[in-house]
């Protein structure tokens, strides 16, 4: 090579180093490791003034941590409540790298520069430091740069707008009151720092617990890498090894905790709006369902029940007789909740007992030169609780008690950002100060994004003080990772337009994957009010969304199902009974949920990480075995879409699709929306009710849909106590084989200490090509049975069926 040649080869080094080096200006960066530490569960590796340490959490979870100063900081979590329990490890330091080896996951840590890169069990790299850019900071901030292959896809982060997959955006995390948010609207209501990169069908996860403002960029900056990094606070992220989508939630979810199981009544409709009142609305609303024959859990009551906007206070005026009034929607099975923000009105009038009382406890957020901070919300200038403090999460929690005797069933915390009015930046002052139990404090900077999530801390634990045997239940607008071990959510102050119908899907689907299972969206949308059509179709959608509640703002024209007239009554009133008639399937599937970690409303991805269908934001999966494909615009054009692998029935006419990834195009009417069960599905369902407080007619109904891994489950107990962790509730495993021309149904019932309200199975086999020839209950023949030969089905009625039984169908 000649030396012309050599020197433009240089030169052309030199550039793109600089380039590199340009998008880190005036970070300071890990330089090479001088000494290797073994820890029990990990290493300790010191590169001039800073430490990093790599450790084992959990089997496919490690952390790592770095302080650049060389003294890591007290070890504490608001989202973190697992405690570690790191398998073996193994470290061997060479000459040029560290291998730390903790059960199926391996790190390779270089030496010059310090690099950590996650490999698998071949040595293939899974995530990787950008080499020209090793983990850093610069004053109080911190970063680090990851490798981008051109073939990877990003998912989570929460409630973010737009597309699911983050790849080629940025995101900043800071909890923000974002009224009538659009798709290129961010930072929105939830810090939820948690997400997962899938590649050819493999996926990892990367949980950055940082509570101060962050950002994360998918590469917008660079088609070389990723990043993200906080303007204060610890570097600190866990990464969990899949390769499953599905072992990563679970994980993740075991981390910081899992939804708890809620009232059965949450999973039924709930009506809402800005806002019921006089009191005679309320009940004429109520009044309104119930001669409709329109199912109905909840009734929401926002902030004009308030006198003068102020939480914990009724305004008499226009409620005279409150209290009968929750006791009489109680004994129509309507449950009433009740908007509680966070702020508390600043009246030095004593009857005002949450201000005096808060006053005398000290229990509110201080300024920097230690005066309560004050700032204008609903009720004009109000004070904000120290939530932080144990004796302030305490207090709070006793403010509830005179709506809990009165029989209100649930409340909702809403503006808990924390949000506060004519500001700029939409909250407090960075520098107001948070108080913790050990005499320290911390500033809004640090404080800020956990804000609401210990704000619904105090609330559920309040509610579990004052009602030992209740199960809460709490609704939050904002949150951290973790904030749904308290409380439900939803995604804010949404759009009545045909646009934010269709972001609703992929930012649900977002929530689940983070952990976040029990939330829904404002049905019909908050801002605006919709078109006839466009609320149809929301309300269809939303019958399989975990939360499902029709709500919308002051201004706007009623939303209730009855608008529009008698044709549009209907087919509303059919999905929300198609709800109510689903419920043992999704009540199953939800407590399943708590246990697992894996979302009920679940992306294509998650179950089906090999068939590259992570593309797909809008069709979803309800449970395993339902596939729903909703209708979210106004154009005319087909319904066009794939289904999943396997074989596929149409849940309304039984229709048998075969195939692996059927490519359907469908023009669904105005009353139909896609919807398919998983062949080898068993679906257990119920007939109508108009409450969950009311006792299904007939049996316990059972679909089987013959095909591979034929089962399904049913799980019952009292839907609102804490007598199923005592072992009082009903767990049946179901499960069906198919041989030539026979179908076998079988039940094992795993848990029988809770009695359900039906005794006999009225059982639906489909795929049943000719009318039998022979049905048998146990060693039974049986004549009692009717073959639909329209829908190829079976239907019978198993008497006696919440013990183990068998039906044997043959034709």
């Amino acid at each position: 090579m000649s030396a012309f040649a050599r020197r433009i080869l240089v030169g052309v080094f030199f550039c793109a180093m600089l380039g590199a080096g340009s998008n880190a200006q005036g970070w300071h960066h890990l330089g090479n490791v001088q000494h290797v530490e073994v820890l029990p569960d990990g290493a300790e590796l010191t590169a001039g003034a800073a430490k990093v340490r790599i450790t084992a959490f959990r089997d496919g979870v490690v952390r790592v941590r770095v302080a650049p100063q060389g003294k890591f900081p007290e070890d504490f979590s608001w989202a973190v409540i697992q405690s570690p329990q790191p398998p073996a490890v193994r470290v061997q330091d060479g000459p040029k790298e560290v291998r730390v080896t903790a059960g199926d996951v391996n790190v390779v840590v270089s030496k010059s520069p310090l690099l950590i890169n996650f490999v698998d069990s071949t040595g293939a790299a899974i995530l990787e430091d950008q080499p020209t850019l090793p983990m850093a900071w610069d004053g109080d901030s911190v970063h680090i740069w990851k490798r981008m292959p051109a073939d990877e896809n990003y998912f989570g982060l929460g409630d973010k707008a737009g597309r699911m997959n983050r790849r080629n955006r940025s995101f900043t995390m800071w909890n923000t009151d974002e009224f009538g948010w659009q798709e290129s609207s961010d930072p929105l209501y939830k810090t939820i720092p948690f997400f997962i990169g899938l590649r050819n069908g493999g996926a990892y996860g990367l949980f950055f617990d940082n509570t101060y403002r962050s950002s994360f960029d998918f590469g917008k900056e660079s088609a070389d890498y990723f990043s993200f990094g906080a303007v204060g606070g610890e570097l600190n992220y866990y990464f969990f090894s899949g390769p499953t989508p599905k072992k990563i939630i679970a994980n993740y979810t075991a981390l910081v905790g899992r939804t708890a199981l809620p009232p059965l009544w949450t999973l039924g409709f709930q009506q809402s709006r800005y806002s019921y009142y006089p009191e005679t609305r309320g009940r004429e609303i109520v009044a309104t369902y119930r001669q409709k024959k329109i199912p109905l859990d909840a009734i929401y009551f926002d902030i004009d029940y308030q006198q003068g906007y102020a939480p914990f206070t009724v305004n008499r005026q226009y409620f005279p007789t409150f209290e009968k009034m929750i006791s009489d929607f109680r004994s129509q099975g309507v449950h009433a909740v009740l908007i509680t923000d966070l702020h508390i009105k600043k009246d030095p009038n004593p009857a005002y007992t949450p201000y005096a009382s808060g006053i005398q406890r000290d229990v509110f957020v201080k300024n920097a030169d230690g005066s309560v901070f004050a700032g204008p919300v609903w009720p004009g200038d109000s004070v904000f609780p120290d939530f932080t403090l144990t004796k302030t999460r305490d207090w709070w929690g006793e403010q509830y008690k005179d709506f809990v005797g009165m029989g209100v069933a649930g409340f909702w915390n809403d503006m808990n950002e924390p949000s506060v009015f004519q500001r700029a930046d939409k909250t407090m002052p960075l520098d107001t100060r948070h108080r913790l139990d050990d005499g320290t404090w911390r500033d809004h900077r640090a404080i800020h994004n956990v804000y609401g999530m210990e704000n619904v801390r105090a609330t559920y634990d309040g509610l579990r003080k004052l009602q030992p045997d209740e199960r809460p239940f709490v609704l939050t607008r904002a949150a951290y990772s973790g904030t749904q071990r308290y409380a439900a959510t939803w995604t804010g102050d949404n759009s009545s337009t045909w646009n934010h119908l269709s972001m609703s899907t992929p930012m649900l689907l977002s929530m689940g994957i983070c952990g976040y299972s029990m939330v829904g969206d404002d049905i019909g949308g908050f801002a605006g009010t919709p078109p006839a059509d466009l609320l149809t179709r929301w309300i269809e959608v939303g019958a399989f969304n975990p939360i499902y509640r029709d709500h919308t703002a002051k201004g706007t024209a009623d939303q209730e199902p009855w608008v529009h007239g008698p044709e549009q009554e209907m087919i509303r009133r059919h999905y929300i009974e198609l709800r109510y008639q689903l419920l043992p399937y999704i009540y199953t599937g939800i407590e399943e949920m708590t246990r697992s970690g894996i979302p009920f409303m679940r992306p294509l991805f998650v179950e089906y990480p090999q068939a590259k269908m992570e593309g797909d934001d809008h069709n979803f999966l309800f449970g395993r075995d339902l596939f729903v494909a909703p209708v979210d615009t106004e154009m005319l054009d087909a319904k066009d879409f794939h289904l999943p692998p396997g074989d596929w029935y149409d849940f309304w006419t039984s229709t048998k699709v075969a195939g692996q990834a059927a490519h359907l195009v469908l023009h669904p009417q105005l009353d139909e929306l896609p919807l398919y069960v998983r062949a080898g599905a068993i679906v257990p369902m119920q007939a109508v009710v108009q409450s969950t407080s009311d006792t299904p007619s007939g049996g316990l109904k059972l679909r089987v849909y013959p095909g591979d891994d034929c089962r399904g489950s049913l799980y019952m107990d009292d839907g609102h106590s804490y007598a199923y962790q005592k072992n009082e509730f009903l767990r049946i495993q179901y499960s069906c084989q198919v041989a030539g021309n026979s179908v076998t149904v079988s039940s094992k019932v795993e848990n029988s200490t809770f009695q359900p309200w039906w005794k006999s199975a009225d059982v639906t086999v489909y795929g049943v090509a000719s009318a039998p020839k022979q049905v048998r209950i146990g060693d039974q023949d049986t004549r009692d049975f009717r073959y639909d030969n329209q829908m190829h089905a079976v239907i019978l009625t198993v008497p006696g069926a919440a013990r183990e039984w068998s039906l044997q169908i043959n034709y």
